[in-house]
């Protein structure tokens, strides 16, 4: 029987490092994000002005669609007037320009009306679907069916142009996202033509090969077009667009109990893990088209891993968690919230990585002094505001969504997937049961529950344990009695990784890890060139605290090698001992720029 995930409302993120991040989102992050839109003219789009100074830019209804989504689950755990205020101004700013037919988009009203669902590549599907998902979201915390109502009438809007008159330009969209939305809308409304819709356009994609010259530049695979979904088998093309289809397959999978869509899930699922993910869950390896490459092809310097393509394999992951009941799904979303995800934003909270490598090299990024081109490295720094700013406001609606992905849970049982200090309500048998979780960690392992009632609780056992024998299918069974608090404890172990030997940048390397934290060297912490660093492989551990960032540490002994004053020269064994100390990857670039790596030479 499959899993239900238990849903952000249900629950309340007590404190710990995630109690933390969520204050941070709501006194600070929110804000970050709706100062930088304001002033770049985000909001001010949704006006519809085509004389207006600030021209809009066809992607920009999914940014503050996003932001909308993140405030909505702010909202609906405590209500925020300010904050409701601007969506009800921009809710009743659609509500003017809306088209009578329903089509809404601030770009193409003001600016090319005669262009409407003209371009697939032009995002006009994928800001409808971040706008359904806002104003479910909306709905849901608030109440208020404007939104929603205003939706509605846009999404019978696409299907009279694209499922029943099939005039529109194209048949699939570009850019995937509408599918997830639709699949929510059912969930919501429980009327079937959204989930036909959101089927119409999964299976379409891959049969209309003619489609795939919107983009001069890009093959099929580019925009996972190249085969009909439930005959795909490797995760190809954009990312992002790839993990939002993934998702769509896998919430249909389960919907429909599609096995040929399931089979495919699975098959691209692992193909990612396996061969397409770095260490710390970024995916993408490349910014020619922010996608997919060959495999075990995993750059450390010239990664691109998008902040959004990481929320988006938790979003798959969670889906497939969900159909399947395999554990190691939830091992990926750990993995990805404690890496690839926390270093997309600062320790402050206001700014933000679109791009997240694993490697920083200072000098690289002023090679080209003598020409007017240089190589496209990522940022060194974080930025408040992108021209392309997805992730942020994903960010925010990620964050403020964080509950939804601690558990699962059937008729009968409890499964805790994530370790987050929370206090949650289910209804198992018929029976709402509280059950609180205490724990600090990745600090430690050790996890208190306590539950209103008699129940079993399946804690995931950390993927970091290997193959210790704990518990049944990866989960230890918790039988928890009334009101009665019973507490266990995993090892939270440190210890050195290797890469498989065909990822060629990662050859007679070692990344540091303690429990899911992936680790990294940073130029200030350390005296000497971090990358003539080599780390003993027998060394010990010695582990310590970084109060200026507020992170964990970890020193071990390594050693680097002295050259000679020769560009080249024989071989030398001069050595000198020294000490490198490492740094929570996620913490990294808070402290201006810095040469930074992963993975670090080993002997």
């Amino acid at each position: 029987m499959p899993y239900k995930s238990l849903t952000y409302d249900k629950v309340t993120i007590l404190g710990g490092l995630w109690g933390s991040k969520e204050n941070l989102l709501r006194k600070t992050t929110v804000w970050a994000v709706y100062d930088r839109f304001k002033e770049t003219g985000r909001f001010d789009a949704f006006k519809c002005d085509k004389n207006a100074k600030i021209k809009p830019h066809v992607y920009w209804d999914s940014d503050v669609a996003k932001w909308i989504e993140g405030v909505a689950y702010l909202t609906k755990q405590k209500r925020d007037p300010k904050l409701e205020k601007i969506v009800d101004e921009i809710v009743d700013e659609i509500e003017k320009n809306q088209l009578p037919c329903g089509y809404f988009n601030s770009y193409f009203i003001p600016m090319e009306p005669e262009n409407i669902f003209a371009n697939r590549d032009c995002h006009e599907l994928y800001c409808a679907g971040h706008l359904l998902e806002a104003s479910i979201a909306y709905f849901e915390a608030t109440g208020k069916e404007k939104f929603l109502e205003l939706m509605l009438k846009y999404i019978d809007y696409i299907e009279k142009r694209f499922k029943i008159d099939c005039d529109a330009g194209f048949t699939t969209p570009g850019h995937e996202e509408i599918e997830l939305a639709l699949v929510r809308l059912y969930n919501l409304t429980g009327e079937k033509k959204h989930l036909e819709l959101a089927k119409f356009f999964v299976s379409e994609r891959g049969k209309h090969a003619d489609e795939d010259i919107y983009i001069d530049w890009a093959e099929s695979k580019y925009s996972q077009s190249h085969k009909e979904p439930k005959s795909q088998r490797t995760a190809e093309g954009h990312s992002v667009r790839a993990v939002y289809l993934y998702s769509a397959m896998a919430d249909l999978a389960l919907k429909e109990n599609d096995e040929e869509l399931k089979l495919a899930c699975e098959c691209i699922f692992d193909d990612i893990i396996n061969r397409k993910m770095y260490i710390t869950g970024g995916i993408g390896s490349t910014h020619l088209g922010e996608a997919f490459t060959t495999p075990f092809d995993l750059p450390s310097e010239g990664a691109y891993a998008e902040s959004c393509a990481a929320i988006g394999l938790i979003f798959f992951a969670q889906r497939m968690l969900n159909l399947t009941c395999e554990k190691k799904y939830a091992d990926v979303i750990e993995r990805v919230l404690y890496n690839g995800f926390l270093s997309s934003f600062s320790l402050d909270g206001k700014a933000f990585f679109y791009v997240n490598p694993l490697e920083i090299v200072p000098q690289n990024h002023t090679r080209h002094a003598s020409v007017k081109h240089s190589d496209p490295l990522p940022p060194m720094t974080r930025k408040e505001v992108f021209e392309c700013s997805c992730c942020p406001p994903n960010i925010v609606r990620f964050l403020g969504s964080l509950g939804s992905y601690i558990y699962t849970y059937d008729d009968k049982n409890i499964y805790l997937q994530q370790y987050i200090s929370s206090k949650s309500t289910f209804n198992i048998g018929g029976e709402e049961i509280t059950l609180t979780q205490k724990t600090s960690y990745p600090e430690n392992g050790k996890i208190t529950l306590k539950a209103s009632g008699d129940v079993t609780v399946f804690v995931r056992v950390p993927e970091y344990l290997g193959d210790v024998k704990i518990g049944k299918n990866g989960y230890l069974p918790v039988n928890l009695v009334k009101n009665k608090e019973k507490t266990i404890e995993f090892e939270i172990p440190t210890i050195l990784i290797e890469a498989h030997s065909k990822v060629k940048d990662c050859v007679g390397k070692v990344a540091l890890m303690r429990g899911p934290v992936v680790y990294c060297l940073e130029g200030c912490d350390n005296e000497y060139d971090i990358f003539n660093i080599r780390i003993d492989r027998n060394t010990d551990f010695t582990h310590g605290f970084n109060e200026e960032l507020g992170v964990p540490t970890i020193t071990l002994d390594a050693f680097i090698k002295q050259s000679s004053n020769s560009l080249y020269a024989p071989i030398s064994q001069n050595r000198k001992r020294v000490k490198a100390k490492f740094i929570p990857y996620y913490a990294f670039a808070n402290r201006g720029e810095s040469p930074m790596q992963v993975w670090t030479l080993a002997e």
